[in-house]
């Protein structure tokens, strides 16, 4: 397949305006030229990238497929310029990452302003969902999950441990007492998340123990659970970077402290795969990943260490 790296350029600048004309004034086409140039580029590709009508164009499924590959095609042309110019080290250009809304509003958003500062030529398009997308499909360059990786095509960057903790508000355990064992907890009320009512723990001896919860909610959303288990509804599950400012502020207990919740978790960066890393995702990443871990001694470093401290 005969790709135009300029009619590709052209068909990302017409998605953007609605306008071909237009667009292609950008690139000194005439209209005639401009809309030829994409005709073609659909002819090459042998589908259908716009809706056409006298005022505007805009894009069809297919159009809107394509132009995720197509951003990801001329950044990969644009990184290559600058190896044989000699600006590999220059930091430029868009990134596109996905990440939950929780962790980017905590980790991400916070950051942004000092790293735009010192790359004022970098642009960032964040996407905050909780939904684990196909970021080769849907074009993104970076995307943050926790847990365990299901896809080994990725490229995969550890960016920090994700240990989790169980809690329970005081008013909670005052009124129900406090589960010495995991055993215990089904005799209590738990709040699931995601339908998760297997909880898994691993002790000192390092034998496991897994027991079945229940209770009257589950939720997919970490912030819920921890404003319902702050409201005293029951005992949730959290990560510790989650639920660390309120075990610091006394609004929650960690509680089973002899245990840890099992397996053990980390939060990881992944990328598509067969690319080369272009120097300002290694700078987003090398940033983000000293500014997580600085974040997380904060948040909930001392707990962190008493957690450690009981567990051996």
């Amino acid at each position: 397949m005969d790709l135009d790296f300029k009619n590709l350029a052209l068909f990302v600048r017409v998605s953007e305006m609605g306008k071909i004309g237009r667009a292609g004034e950008d690139f000194g086409f005439s209209s005639t030229n401009a809309s030829q140039r994409i005709q073609h580029l659909e002819a090459t590709l042998g589908i259908k990238l716009f809706h056409r009508s006298t005022r505007v164009v805009s894009l069809t499924y297919d159009g809107q497929v394509f132009l995720e590959h197509a951003k990801r095609l001329l950044d990969e042309l644009e990184e290559t310029r600058n190896v044989f110019k000699g600006e590999r080290n220059k930091v430029q250009g868009i990134i596109r990452l996905t990440v939950s809304a929780s962790y980017g509003r905590i980790y991400i958003v916070p950051f942004i302003p000092k790293l735009l500062a010192l790359y004022p030529e970098l642009e960032i398009d964040i996407d905050f969902t909780d939904k684990q997308v196909d970021i080769v499909e849907q074009g993104y360059d970076i995307a943050f999950r926790m847990g365990e990786l299901k896809s080994n095509s990725l490229l995969a960057r550890r960016i920090a441990n994700n240990p989790s903790v169980i809690v329970a508000s005081p008013e909670y355990l005052a009124q129900h007492g406090t589960p010495n064992t995991p055993q215990e907890l089904s005799h209590h009320t738990c709040i699931p998340f995601a339908g998760q009512h297997q909880w898994t723990f691993k002790d000192k001896l390092s034998d496991m123990h897994e027991v079945s919860v229940k209770g009257p909610i589950s939720v997919n959303w970490g912030d819920a659970i921890s404003d319902l288990t702050e409201a005293g509804v029951g005992i949730g599950m959290a990560s510790l970077w989650h639920a660390g400012p309120s075990i610091k502020a006394g609004r929650v207990f960690p509680i089973l402290s002899d245990y840890r919740v099992w397996p053990e978790t980390r939060i990881w960066a992944v990328r598509p795969p067969g690319r080369l890393t272009p120097v300002r995702i290694k700078v987003f990443l090398d940033y983000m990943e000293t500014v997580i871990r600085q974040t997380n001694h904060q948040r909930y470093g001392d707990e962190l260490n008493t957690l450690n401290n009981k567990i051996k």
